[in-house]
């Protein structure tokens, strides 16, 4: 229990120091619910980490029907990370970078936050799940469908903001995806020895 707490804290604070330190003064997005939360804030001024939380809700009620552990877990981990999108806001505007180096340093940042949960069974947010359901629904490989839902994230806010910036994010959530990709895999190769 201490361990699973240690991970929601460090992987959220990574989180939360990577959007308000780094994405958000560029007025960026990135996938899954992060990005429609602070998609929602650009547009209507909502508080991201509140509107984080409530986007989980519904996805992890419908898999606590299936995965008690996982519902209990990944809840906790999304209101955590939501607390910590809230509290790291003050970052907002303090770190005064290139958009690029700004764009990369940020997306590692929430990359290793997002990854470490996930590497620990804890999922830092509801997208993922959606997309496991949508996968074993349509067919098609997670990873894909995971891609598509956060193009549509991106292209959406894209045509919304009409602010050709926003195409950075395709790069935060390349690297992140890349980042995520590395770290879980190193897990699973110490299951397969272990």
């Amino acid at each position: 229990m201490l361990k699973k707490l240690a991970v929601i804290g460090f992987g959220s604070t990574m989180i939360g120091i990577g959007i308000n330190g780094f994405i958000l003064p560029y007025h960026l997005i990135n996938g899954g619910f992060f990005g429609i939360s602070l998609l929602l804030n650009y547009l209507w001024g909502l508080k991201a980490g509140i509107t984080f939380i409530f986007l989980n809700i519904p996805v992890y009620l419908y898999a606590s029907k299936s995965n008690p552990a996982y519902f209990f877990d990944g809840l906790f981990g999304a209101v955590i990370t939501g607390l910590m999108l809230e509290i790291w806001l003050p970052l907002n505007g303090l770190v005064h970078l290139p958009i690029m180096s700004s764009v990369i340093i940020g997306a590692i940042i929430i990359g290793l936050g997002v990854g470490i949960m996930l590497k620990n069974q804890i999922s830092p947010g509801g997208m993922d799940l959606l997309a496991l359901l949508t996968a074993k629904w349509s067919g098609i490989n997670v990873g894909v469908v995971g891609l598509v839902m956060d193009a549509v994230i991106i292209i959406t806010g894209l045509l919304l903001l009409q602010d050709a910036k926003l195409l950075y994010s395709l790069l935060i959530i390349s690297i992140i995806g890349l980042l995520v990709s590395t770290i879980t895999s190193f897990k699973g190769s110490k299951t397969i020895s272990g």
